[in-house]
Parts: structure tokens; C-alpha cells; sequence
């Protein structure tokens, strides 16, 4: 198969790939055209069909997989694809896991880094409440596994959730090192929870979008009161822990501006949004980076996570 990541202008496709996004449209001039984003485990490409109604352009669906032979072309400095032919591809012509972008890291490796963190809490009802999560509730360790964090900015793919998650958490190990102050089986338990409510906010892939609860309430809400209603399952737990944990989550964002309903009031509450924050954003430039040759110093543009146009570091 002919990866999205290594195409290049000039190059005749033909390829299966997965209709990520299908659009109508109308050229400056009236004439109809079609907007598509074609999708693999490598990336996404914009492609466009200047004849819909031509022969050889047969029906299809978004998310389905459609054998494609067109032209690899450039347009404002970023590859698009001229679609000449296009059908439905039929079963057996295609492999799934070849069109979603994966995790480069083991997911069974890394939910088991994230069970051994927290058979380091010691705290009794926050271990119960992580367990009740993480280790109990199988159906749920099975989307976590397979979720991704954000729909285009970072961690967005196969394994995302679970990666961002535990970096968040590794990072929150480290500042509870640096600073013993911490408290660290709530900092730790926040950070495992932060972005639970992803799996609510995000459809799962491949449409991997917002969904109508997502629009409305967001992964911040979610997650919080997914969290609260574990909660008052353990009649033990204390009121003011339960109130600092559901702030942790809330202020994760750590400014309005960013999504928070509230801004970080507690120690633990900044060391996990700047944990957040860093994780990522060190994805994004990871992500930025995958395809840029080594020894490659030139800048990319403007980045919008990062507020800053961006470059690799010379070697």
C-alpha cells in the first residue's frame, strides 16, 4: 500500500482509502465540484473531484472506504490529490487497521505502567475510586484503550487517550518529586481522570468527531461529573477530598479562556495544567516534526496550538 505520509507531486494514486470528510461545492465560477479528505494510519490529504458527474466517479459514503486513482498535485505549498476514478471498495480489497493513525507505543504496555501507578496510591478511597475506573470496569479499560485525546490537535489517534494520560501522569510524578509539597495521590488520581471525559466528548474512529454532548457540555463537565457519580458509591469518601479532586479536573484547562470553568486554586490543580499543557504541546511538535528530513532547519509557518512559527532544531 502507497502511505498518504509518502506521496509525492507528480505521482499517479491508486489506492483504497478512507473518505474522512465529503462535501459539495461550488468553484467562483458555479461550476459543482467535491471536497474530500481521504484518510490512512499516516495522515489525511485533501483531494477534490472536479467532474462528480463524469464517468468513473461511482457512489460513496462518508467513512467508506473507496479505491481511488487520481493525480497528486500541489496547492499553496500542501499536497491535494485530482480524483479521476473513484468507487465504493469492496470487503477483502482493504485492511482496516491500515487507515487509522495508531499509537506508536504498545497500549497494553502503557495501561500497565498506568496500573502500576496506581497500586502506588495510598490513600484508600482514591485508590477504590481509580480502581473503579481503571481496573474493574472492563468495558471501560476497552474504550480507553482505543480512544483518541483531541480530534485533530494532538494525540489524535488510536491509543491517544491512554498515551496523553499517562504522560500527563509521569509528568505529575516528577513535580511531586521536585516538590514534596504536592499532594500526591490526589495530583496523580487527578491526572488519571483529567480527560475521561473524552470518551464521551468524541466520537469513537473512525469518525473520531464531536459529539451533540460534547458541543453542549464538553470533556471537562463530563469527566467531573463522571467522576462524582463513582464517588457517592464510596459513602466513605470525604467531602472536601471529592471537592478538591473535581477541581483538579474542572480547572485542568488552567485559564477561562482555554475551556475551564475554573481557573487552578489549588497546588495540584497548577502542577496538573502546566503537566497538561506540556504534554501537549511537546506532541504537537512531535507530530509537526514526524515528517520533516533530519538536517531539515526550515520553518514550517504558524502553528496555532503553539502561537509561534515553528522549526526543527539544527544537528
Amino acid at each position: 500500500m502507497k502511505y498518504i505520509e509518502i506521496l509525492r507531486e507528480g505521482e499517479r494514486v491508486n489506492e483504497v482509502y478512507l473518505c474522512k470528510h465529503r462535501q459539495s461545492a461550488v468553484t467562483k465560477n458555479g461550476k459543482a465540484y467535491e471536497n474530500l479528505i481521504l484518510q490512512d494510519k499516516t495522515g489525511t490529504l485533501d483531494a477534490k473531484i472536479w467532474e462528480p458527474d463524469s464517468q468513473g466517479i461511482d457512489d460513496f459514503e462518508r467513512f467508506d472506504y473507496i479505491s481511488v486513482t487520481g493525480d497528486v498535485t500541489s496547492f499553496q505549498g500542501a499536497l491535494q490529490l485530482n480524483v479521476k476514478r473513484v468507487r465504493k471498495a469492496q470487503p477483502g480489497e482493504y485492511e482496516p487497521g491500515d487507515y487509522l493513525p495508531v499509537s506508536s507505543r504498545d497500549v497494553d504496555e502503557m495501561y500497565g505502567e498506568l496500573k502500576d501507578i496506581i497500586s502506588s496510591v495510598e490513600t484508600p478511597c482514591l485508590k477504590m475510586l481509580l480502581s473503579k475506573f481503571f481496573l474493574e470496569d472492563k468495558e471501560f479499560e476497552k474504550r480507553f484503550k482505543f480512544h483518541s485525546a483531541a480530534k485533530t490537535v494532538h494525540h489524535g489517534f488510536v491509543g491517544g487517550l491512554l498515551e496523553h494520560t499517562l504522560g500527563v501522569t509521569k509528568l505529575c510524578e516528577a513535580f511531586c518529586r521536585q516538590y514534596p509539597m504536592l499532594n500526591r495521590d490526589l495530583l496523580l488520581s487527578a491526572a488519571m481522570f483529567h480527560d475521561i471525559g473524552k470518551l464521551e466528548e468524541l466520537s469513537v474512529f473512525p469518525e473520531n468527531d464531536y459529539t451533540d454532548d460534547g458541543q453542549l457540555l464538553g470533556h471537562i463537565v463530563m469527566g467531573t461529573e463522571w467522576v462524582g457519580e463513582k464517588i457517592r458509591e464510596i459513602p466513605e469518601f470525604p467531602k472536601k477530598l471529592a471537592s478538591e479532586l473535581k477541581h483538579c479536573i474542572l480547572a485542568h484547562h488552567g485559564e477561562l479562556e482555554y475551556g475551564s470553568p475554573k481557573k487552578p486554586a489549588l497546588m495540584e490543580a497548577v502542577a496538573l495544567s502546566f503537566a497538561d499543557n506540556v504534554d501537549a504541546k511537546m506532541e504537537t511538535l512531535k507530530e509537526a516534526f514526524a515528517s520533516i528530513p533530519e538536517g531539515n532547519t526550515e520553518w514550517l509557518g504558524y502553528n496555532r496550538l503553539l502561537e509561534s512559527n515553528i522549526r526543527k532544531t539544527s544537528r
